[in-house]
């Protein structure tokens, strides 16, 4: 009696031993293969992102610790010369190219510039962060100089850029940024054409004499921007035309901004004087060395 309970005792402990070794093994198994993707595989679930939406928050609503510098950031935009007029050598402000301080979609819009810098600047030959994009449109489309980075002007408008990106994920993809680079138009700008358009169309606001009116800026002389401006550039001032000029009504074709562009690159403005090198100093070779 004590010899069969001894192999029934001996045949369950078997069981139980086989069964436990097949549970150890079937979830190591599993496990592996949950978290070790096979050696082949080389494809990539597609990444779901919200798209990215044009939505500026209302000044107001920024945190009361920051508010003044917003509120303070959108003053200098849009009336640049009343509050940052030691840093300005022309009659433009900021909302020129960037209306209501760069909100307004139908513009150079800057919703979103918190997001996209740093990056890489051809002007500059390296990354370059707000700060340093910010004192060269002083320098050159304010034929100005540039507010020191801890300076309040320079703080403020960098506090304001952060505020309206509110939202916009760092580095995401953003529908209406970059601002093109051209039309890519293959007509030839013809200045003496341009300067029918600029009769016809653009002196109502600008002036006849191109020095600007009290609804529109100058577009050279004295209190225009330098040679040195971005849109001093054919192929900037005319994306700019066609898609935004007039002002509220735009209805240059492409042919007419390019000539327009030509035109009025012709006409006598500053001449833009460095005062420090535009390209990065290079201290340390890049890549890396491993």
């Amino acid at each position: 009696m004590r010899s069969r309970n001894m192999s029934v005792a001996l045949l369950a402990t078997i069981l139980l031993l086989a069964f436990g070794a097949w549970v150890v093994l079937f979830f190591q198994g599993t496990g592996t293969t949950a978290r070790v993707p096979a050696a082949t595989t080389t494809a990539k679930a597609p990444a779901t992102t919200a798209p990215v939406a044009f939505n500026p928050p209302n000044l107001e609503d920024a945190p009361p610790k920051i508010r003044d510098a917003v509120l303070l950031g959108y003053k200098i935009m849009t009336e640049t010369k009343k509050y940052a007029g030691k840093y300005v050598g022309n009659d433009l402000a900021c909302t020129n190219c960037h209306f209501d301080g760069g909100r307004s979609l139908n513009t150079i819009t800057l919703v979103g510039v918190g997001a996209a810098y740093p990056l890489y600047r051809s002007r500059r030959d390296y990354a370059t962060d707000l700060t340093l994009r910010t004192q060269g449109c002083f320098e050159r489309s304010m034929n100005g100089t540039a507010p020191a980075w801890n300076s309040q002007i320079m703080q403020s408008l960098l506090v304001y850029f952060q505020w309206i990106s509110k939202g916009i994920p760092i580095y995401a993809q953003i529908p209406w940024m970059p601002f093109p680079a051209s039309l890519d138009n293959k007509h030839q700008p013809d200045a003496a054409a341009g300067a029918t358009v600029y009769g016809e169309v653009c002196a109502r606001c600008h002036g006849d004499n191109g020095n600007g009116t009290p609804i529109a800026p100058a577009l050279w002389g004295d209190g225009a921007y330098n040679d040195g401006a971005g849109i001093h550039r054919i192929r900037t001032f005319s994306v700019f035309a066609w898609r935004f000029m007039p002002k509220n009504a735009p209805s240059l074709t492409q042919e007419q901004a390019l000539d327009v562009a030509a035109f009025v690159r012709e006409k006598p403005r500053p001449h833009f004087t460095s005062t420090h090198p535009d390209k990065v100093e290079r201290e340390i070779a890049l890549p890396l060395g491993q």
